[in-house]
């Protein structure tokens, strides 16, 4: 079977289970590096996920995926893995899921293109508040999703201010784990 035919047979197969699950795929690729075929699959879901969630739903997975026959004989390996940083911000879930995490964007508002950093405010399914920080000042700007042109999500190894996190929209207990010192914190 030819790999986009396979790879579309495969999401149909999947996308049930994973939902199922409480998952959304956001991806599924099959790539076929010289002697071996690999299915990777990236899943995400509201409130972030555990490894034994994952671990799961690999499980599930690979039932499913044996069981359908479609990649025959031939061995291949399953990677079943969470969006990383640095994947693009397509969907209102991708902001949503986001919410105060440090974004590298660029939108147009009033005409005016703009590019630069931010951090993801309240989002709805038409658009998103960035939070804009410039030295100790503040300010806000809601954008529809229509008018971002690209949004990747930035590294950030600073300690965010509360102030900040606070016209993100987050509650008290997640602005306190968000500015703990990273040897404390809890993995995401």
């Amino acid at each position: 079977m030819a790999g986009e035919a396979l790879t579309g047979k495969l999401g149909d197969l999947v996308t049930p289970v994973v939902a199922q699950l409480g998952f959304d795929l956001e991806e599924l690729a099959v790539l076929t590096p010289p002697g071996r075929r690999d299915v990777r699959i990236i899943v995400d879901r509201d409130g972030g996920s555990t490894l034994d969630a994952l671990a799961e739903v690999s499980r599930e997975l690979e039932t499913v995926i044996e069981a359908s026959g479609l990649l025959g004989d031939s061995p291949y390996d399953l990677e079943l893995t969470t969006p990383g940083i640095g994947r693009p911000l397509t969907l209102p879930r991708h902001w949503r899921r986001n919410q105060g995490r440090k974004v590298h964007v660029e939108y147009s508002l009033d005409g005016v293109d703009k590019s630069g950093e931010a951090r993801i405010g309240v989002s709805d399914d038409n658009q998103v508040t960035l939070v804009l920080v410039d030295k100790s000042r503040i300010s806000t700007v809601d954008v529809p999703y229509t008018n971002i042109t690209k949004a990747v999500g930035d590294v950030d190894f600073t300690k965010p201010g509360e102030a900040a996190l606070r016209a993100c929209g987050l509650d008290d207990d997640e602005i306190t784990r968000r500015r703990q010192s990273p040897q404390n914190a809890a993995i995401d």
